[in-house]
């Protein structure tokens, strides 16, 4: 049963925002809270929150949503940007919030969907005014990092910026040579930008964190990368390698099969990498989702019409106030 109009007119502007680890199954379930608080003939709108899948040229890999799964419902930020190009999260923020004015003049009720957690934090919670990196900062500590690996760099992190170094993930080299960047351009210390104050917003948000029982989520995981392999990944990959300098392809399941490609590793290997990998980047998902208790959980492994139940009925009970 979907939410009559009558009732849509009556609520504030709202933005659902679903996410959850990589294959837990949200553009299904985006598309059917779509359908079933809109209309088969009018779905609300559909805002990917995916770092990936708003690139051309790399629709396996990422899991973009169907050209029928795009028929379904209206996507925003999906395939539309080359690989060549240089996006962030700030960049992000700007566009989502131009558009969301537009889209909330038009109807009350958006959908943000996604597993990217920064771009998530961006709309929900804002992004911080960082000031631009110096070029040529960049190009040095990229050549440091290149001729001397990353210990160093987090060493000085550590000195300059004691207060990032201990939450950052060290293993994330491009997270560690930013902070460092920002440090060496402005002077100051990354963290000292952080206001820990969310952005106020000209909307109400409805935060859902999508779930499964792990040993199932991980049994999706598995199955997906076999079925990625199976549409084609191995030629989109090959079509890709030329490329594979480019942030945008430093991305599981590409960065495996380069190094397949390399030789290092025969194409079973890089399968079985590639599945791991993705365990493991789900882990940091379910990580993130601990940390924001806000996010209501929603467990997709049990019938969907009492989770669609649960959030028509938060749309039209909950407060209209904004977070």
């Amino acid at each position: 049963m979907s939410c009559c109009t009558g009732k849509l007119k009556e609520v504030s502007p709202t933005l659902i925002v679903l996410t959850g680890a990589t294959g837990v199954g949200k553009t299904s379930f985006a598309i059917a809270v779509a359908r079933h608080l809109g209309s088969p003939s009018q779905p609300l709108p559909i805002l990917s929150a995916d770092s990936r899948q708003i690139y051309r040229g790399m629709p396996i890999g990422t899991a973009t949503p169907t050209e029928e799964e795009r028929r379904l419902a209206p996507h925003y930020f999906v395939a539309t940007h080359e690989i060549s190009e240089l996006y962030s999260a700030g960049r992000y923020e700007l566009e989502v919030m131009e558009l969301l004015g537009q889209l909330f003049r038009e109807q009350p009720v958006v959908i943000l969907c996604g597993g990217s957690m920064l771009y998530i934090d961006a709309i929900c919670s804002g992004i911080d005014d960082i000031p631009p990196v110096d070029p040529e900062v960049r190009a040095q500590l990229h050549e440091r990092y290149q001729r001397e690996g990353l210990a160093g760099i987090l060493a000085e992190l550590q000195i300059v910026d004691p207060l990032y170094y201990n939450k950052v993930d060290h293993c994330n080299h491009r997270r560690v040579m930013h902070a460092l960047e920002v440090y060496l351009s402005s002077g100051a210390p990354l963290s000292s930008y952080h206001s820990g104050e969310d952005a106020e917003r000209p909307f109400r948000l409805l935060t859902y964190a999508l779930t499964r029982p792990r040993e199932e989520l991980y049994q999706r995981i598995n199955q997906r990368v076999e079925m990625m392999i199976e549409e084609g990944l191995v030629d989109e990959a090959k079509a890709l390698y030329p490329h594979r300098q480019l942030n945008a392809l430093n991305t599981v399941g590409y960065k495996e099969l380069f190094a397949h490609f390399d030789g290092q590793y025969d194409l079973t290997e890089a399968v079985r990498l590639i599945q791991r990998n993705s365990r493991h980047f789900a882990r940091k998902q379910l990580t993130w989702q601990r940390r924001h208790p806000e996010f209501a959980p929603l467990d997709l492994s049990t019938p969907w019409e009492p989770l669609l139940e649960r959030i028509q009925q938060d749309l039209l009970t909950q407060p209209q106030t904004n977070r």
